[in-house]
């Protein structure tokens, strides 16, 4: 087997809720820079040191060995101390962190010098308690008082205050070893005589002005996950066996990257989790991006929809708000707590800017019904989805022409508030920035989607005539955009109309999410297909967000011409709507084999859209989040797409359609769950077709076929 280059952010994160830690590779946090402790989107530590005598430690190795813990072995350097010298190379420190509401710091000191060794052990520690939007901006602003104190206790507290808003960290202690703080620095006297070991804790209790969020007091090595947590949330998820080494690592660690973005939520149904957007900077309750990645997720754990649903609805927008880009009926984008949001100084309390979510959350309503057959959660949620639908038709449509367009009334909202939502990722074909309001191709797509699913929830509710209403609706914007964003010429839809309603005739992949919401005109299926599988955008680790041949593609930019992993599965999701199962398959290959550069097989965010070469890798994009939620998701959907699973669950049935592609020959699902129903199922090629046998569960329940939604 080839070699194979890994790649991935030099940095170690580990998170738990909304207590994020991203360091060095040895531990340090070093200022300036945008790494830190983070709690409720505040950084509370923003440097964090360790010398011996006054000397770094040089890194041996380190990485997290799980979400919310690390191992780093560290030794030192030569060093001189008043008892003597001390030899390079001759201790050996193990930092060992975990993160439960508060950080749990381990010190493990071995002397393997063969002489007696004796320093002080000093850990710096700084505290800026800046709003991570100014860490990710640069420029961050002490608006409140800082204060630090000392007790007797050997307690190191350091609080920030503005007004009401108040932010502290107490770091101290676990165990009876000696501790004394001065110039920054707390210190240890370590003094061991050959082969000796020296161990210490430090625990740093977040607070937040209400409550405490204490760190775990027991050490890491005597505190094994399960016993902190209960039972692994991930043995009660659908597993995957196969022979694709490569494919097994990705869905795999996939699972893992979503046991690591659970963030809880407390509600009138209890304790559940929806899924965060992103480590470091999105461990955040998003609209679209909650949204998509419980789609994905769908297939493995559908808890994460009703959470998302619910925790969506209970924020809905009730009044008009320009400030924040509210309007009755829409969904969130994006709920933070830190000091900007708190004074109102960002609109995130939460922001509305989202043109997307509202007729996501209708999506994800109904394919959540599908996949658990839980009627009752329809009509739970039935006001807030009639205020969705109101939404779309009075706020949506700006200007009441049929299609869903989109500008922000906020002086500080955003420019695109669409899944691309760069400032600069919607131009003209010269590259110039189109001027909105603008009417985005999968908005359409989206809706119309929206309408026939929800057309279906409203049959089951044996509401005839507004389930009639929503497909009139449908096939009205279904004929209108057909003939309004086709380009004949250039056999592709536009990228959206102008603010003029002008077509922008750029090639970009947003007209991919067009095939998976059912709005492409079967006949035209084929062109948009080999358009988007074009070299300029088909890069060979998928496609791309911008045509290579677009002025303002930059393969390392944010969205003009980088490959988005979601993005990507989305689109596979449309081909194989359309029957295109072998494209289907090579954009999941193309998935699962740049995750299999990635460190640890992980999906990042999105990655560098250059074009693949026969020795080349996927190139990182900097900044990229990981874990980030619908990158690992994305794997699920194409296991989706490549299986060509549909769920009917109030029918007790689940479709299949399975069609392996070459380079996996073999696939078994266990613990698949439909409504009340768990499936084993066993899939392989077999004489250029795919067969599949049920090895446990209802076989009687499963069928061959294109379950699929109507179109208008």
């Amino acid at each position: 087997m080839a070699f194979k280059v890994q790649v991935g952010p030099t940095q170690i994160a580990i998170h738990q809720g909304r207590t994020v830690l991203v360091c060095e590779p040895d531990g340090t946090i070093p200022f300036p820079s945008e790494k830190g402790l983070y709690f409720n989107d505040t950084r509370i530590i923003s440097n964090w040191s360790l010398y011996a005598d006054g000397e770094f430690w040089d890194l041996l190795s380190g990485g997290a060995i799980s979400h919310d813990r690390s191992s780093i072995y560290l030794t030192n350097p030569a060093l001189r101390t008043a008892s003597g010298p001390v030899p390079a190379s001759t201790l050996g420190l193990v930092l060992t962190r975990s993160i439960r509401g508060g950080l749990h710091e381990d010190i493990d000191i071995a002397n393997y010098s063969g002489i007696p060794v004796r320093f002080n052990l000093e850990v710096g520690i700084r505290c800026d308690f800046a709003d991570m939007f100014e860490v990710r901006s640069g420029r961050a602003i002490r608006r409140g008082s800082v204060a630090t104190e000392w007790s007797a206790a050997a307690l190191l507290e350091t609080s920030y205050t503005n007004g009401d808003f108040h932010r502290s960290v107490t770091v101290h202690p676990h165990g009876d070893v000696p501790m004394s703080y001065a110039n920054g620095r707390l210190s240890f006297v370590v003094a061991l005589a050959p082969g000796e070991h020296w161990h210490t804790c430090l625990l740093y209790d977040l607070g937040d002005g209400a409550h405490t969020f204490s760190a775990p007091d027991r050490c890491v090595q005597d505190d094994p996950a399960e016993a902190a947590e209960g039972p692994r949330w991930q043995d009660g998820v659908l597993n995957v066996h196969t022979s694709n080494e490569e494919f097994y690592r990705t869905f795999h660690q996939a699972v893992e990257d979503m046991a690591a973005l659970r963030l809880p939520q407390g509600g009138e149904h209890g304790m559940s989790f929806v899924p965060a957007a992103g480590l470091p900077w999105f461990t955040a309750l998003f609209g679209r991006d909650s949204l998509i990645a419980s789609l994905q997720n769908m297939v493995i754990y559908p808890e994460f929809a009703e959470a998302t649903l619910d925790a969506l609805g209970q924020l809905q927008a009730t009044t008009l708000d320009e400030y924040r880009d509210a309007e009755p009926g829409k969904i969130l984008h994006e709920l933070r707590f830190g000091e900007q949001a708190h004074f109102k100084l960002i609109p995130h309390t939460p922001y509305y800017g989202t043109a997307d979510a509202t007729p996501l959350y209708l999506i994800t309503l109904h394919e959540a019904w599908r996949w658990t057959g839980d009627l009752d959660l329809v009509q739970r949620l039935l006001p807030v989805a009639e205020g969705c639908l109101r939404w779309i038709d009075e706020w949506g449509d700006r200007d009441g022409d049929g299609f869903q367009e989109f500008q922000t009334r906020s002086p500080l909202g955003y420019e695109n508030t669409a899944w691309k939502d760069a400032g600069d990722s919607v131009p003209y074909l010269d590259g110039t920035l189109v001027k909105g309001p603008k009417a985005l191709c999968e908005l359409q797509g989206y809706v119309h989607d929206a309408w026939m699913r929800m057309a279906e929830v409203f049959d089951a509710l044996h509401l005839p005539d507004r389930s009639a209403e929503l497909r009139a609706k449908a096939a009205r914007l279904y004929e209108q955009f057909n003939e309004v964003f086709w380009d004949e010429a250039g056999g592709f839809y536009a990228y959206c109309l102008d603010g003029e309603k002008r077509p922008v005739l750029t090639v970009a992949s947003n007209v991919g999410h067009c095939l998976w919401s059912g709005i492409v005109r079967p006949d035209r299926a084929a062109r948009v297909v080999q358009r988007l599988m074009a070299p300029d955008m088909w890069s060979g680790w998928g496609i791309r967000t911008l045509s290579a041949e677009h002025p303002s593609y930059n393969p390392y930019s944010y969205q003009n011409g980088s490959v988005w992993p979601h993005d990507n599965a989305i689109i596979a999701l449309g081909f194989r709507r359309y029957g295109f199962t072998a494209e289907a398959g090579r954009i999941a290959r193309d998935l699962s084999e740049a995750a299999s550069h990635f460190n640890l097989n992980q999906m990042p965010e999105l990655y560098a859209g250059l074009q693949r070469t026969p020795s080349g890798f996927p190139v990182q994009y900097v900044g990229a989040n990981v874990p980030q939620a619908w990158a690992a998701g994305s794997v699920f959907m194409t296991l989706q797409a490549m299986l060509g699973l549909g769920p009917d669950a109030p029918n007790g049935r689940l479709w299949v359609d399975p069609a392996l592609p070459a380079w996996l020959p073999d696939l078994m699902l266990l613990g698949l769950r439909l409504g009340r129903h768990s499936f084993d199922i066993r899939f392989w090629r077999e004489d250029g077709a795919t067969a599949y046998e049920v090895l446990h569960g209802d076989a009687s329940a499963v069928a061959r076929g294109q379950p699929g939604l109507v179109e208008a």
